[in-house]
């Protein structure tokens, strides 16, 4: 099996993870969370997103947690932003690298942005090339890329296209992603190939879900094509809100570990990546998914239990 020597966690539990829960965190534990998550040895970090509050109440401090985070050297700190006024207010927090996102369905945009994708693209160049020109790195999201909640299937050629054009306003990467956890691996290869073939691999990232289990096994399949980026969530943060109830992002936790033990390098601490996801579930006020988390933490309470008990 040919895999990458090593890989960079892209993590997005403290936006993409916080913005689907119920509960709206103190500032306070958002900044603590990032810190934990720094002191684990994640060097990329999407904290926050520049979004209206009316939209995502949950991430209305964005500016209170760009501002109030350590920056250590080393450590990539990204925010979303979906229009100019949200760059503008970004760049007003001194955020060196920003990020966009768009759907590969036209019914999931438009639900999602409220514009069909042309309007989306038009409206990137309001974005992409100013904040460029401030000196910010621009990444972008494509979602549903292999499949929509509301269309199904989804064309790989469409995919392609639109990866297409992100990559020529000159966005440093692309994550493509698998907004509803739905892909399985020979689906992947088969699409991820198609993009290779175009753009090569130095700009692509993935960011799979959950739903259905497959996520890990996605994982590999992109990272045997020599993709080495990916985007997970500490402890799994953050649901699926087209699948009540199931597992929505991919746990770091899980994807490190599998990493580890397949001799990938991702420069994280597992121990303390547990702890800061440890951290989030008690700022969150449930349990959180990650299937290492809960085999650590339930090995853990096994071995306090027979030492309780006079256990050698």
């Amino acid at each position: 099996m040919k895999l990458p020597p090593e890989v960079t966690i892209y993590e997005v539990g403290p936006r993409d993870g916080l913005q689907n829960e119920a509960r709206t965190l103190p500032t306070a534990d958002k900044i603590r969370f990032i810190d934990a998550l720094v002191a684990a040895g994640i060097r990329a970090i999407e904290i926050t997103s520049f979004v209206s509050p009316k939209w995502i109440p949950q991430l209305a401090d964005a500016a209170e947690v760009a501002r109030g985070v350590a920056r250590p050297p080393g450590v990539r700190m990204s925010a979303l932003v979906p229009n100019r006024r949200g760059l503008d207010a970004a760049l007003a927090s001194g955020m060196k690298e920003i990020a966009v996102f768009m759907s590969a369905s036209e019914t999931h945009n438009k639900k999602n942005v409220n514009k069909t994708i042309a309007e989306t693209l038009a409206a990137f160049e309001e974005v992409v090339q100013p904040a460029r020109d401030a000196g910010l790195k621009v990444r972008a999201y494509l979602s549903t890329a292999f499949g929509c909640p509301y269309e199904g299937d989804v064309d790989p050629e469409v995919v392609v296209a639109l990866i297409d054009k992100l990559a020529a306003m000159g966005v440093f990467q692309i994550s493509i992603g698998d907004t509803i956890g739905v892909a399985n691996p020979l689906q992947v290869e088969d699409v991820l190939g198609r993009i290779i073939a175009k753009q090569g691999v130095d700009k692509l990232a993935v960011h799979f879900h959950d739903t259905q289990g497959t996520a890990l096994a996605n994982c590999v399949v992109a990272m045997q094509l020599g993709i080495s980026t990916i985007d997970s969530s500490a402890g799994g943060l953050g649901g699926c809100p087209y699948a009540p109830g199931a597992s929505g992002n991919l746990a770091t936790e899980d994807v490190v570990a599998m990493c580890h033990a397949m001799g990938v390098k991702t420069g994280i601490d597992l121990d303390k990546l547990v702890d800061a996801s440890r951290g989030a579930a008690t700022f969150v006020g449930h349990e959180l998914p990650s299937k290492y988390l809960k085999a650590h933490l339930g090995k853990q309470a096994r071995q306090r239990r027979h030492t309780e008990r006079g256990g050698a």
